[in-house]
């Protein structure tokens, strides 16, 4: 996991192939774009632009990819999102190929809590389980981009 500023992506461009066309998408990204999937080059890098209401911790469940990971910019709004090893959460729905996507339970052990606010960024990999859309103090309108980037 890495979470810095969006303005300092110049520094972790290197370390993906895909890493120089996401940044300069996020860079150029404007919040009028309706929520849905872009292709930013072809299915191996795209965008999903989504708004939601965060939710408390308990609602909000755990997830971890395999092949995809997660460039993650809030443009509007706050957010926590939880991060740990995926090696220390408990599978609750096996892994979806078609969606990239298993599902845990809220892990026993202590964890990051991330907090996503407008400006910065945070890369998942594989092995970082996480925990999106958790409310700060209360509910809040969110709006995200998701970039997929093939590991």
């Amino acid at each position: 996991m890495i979470q810095d500023q969006l303005v300092q992506s110049a520094h972790y461009e290197g370390l993906h192939p895909s890493f120089p066309q996401a940044f300069a998408w996020l860079k150029a990204f404007d919040p009028q774009t309706p929520d849905g999937k872009y292709e930013i080059a072809g299915p191996t890098l795209t965008a999903g632009v989504q708004r939601y209401t965060t939710k408390p911790d308990a609602e909000k469940k755990w997830e971890a990819h395999e092949v995809f990971g997660d460039i993650q910019v809030v443009f509007m709004g706050e957010e926590y999102c939880g991060h740990t090893d995926v090696r220390t959460l408990t599978v609750t729905e096996l892994y979806k190929p078609e969606k990239d996507v298993a599902k845990y339970a809220h892990p026993l052990q202590p964890t990051t809590r991330l907090h996503f606010r407008p400006g910065t960024f945070t890369i998942f990999y594989p092995q970082d389980g996480h925990q999106p859309g958790v409310m700060v103090e209360q509910p809040g309108e969110v709006l995200k981009v998701v970039i997929k980037f093939k590991v």
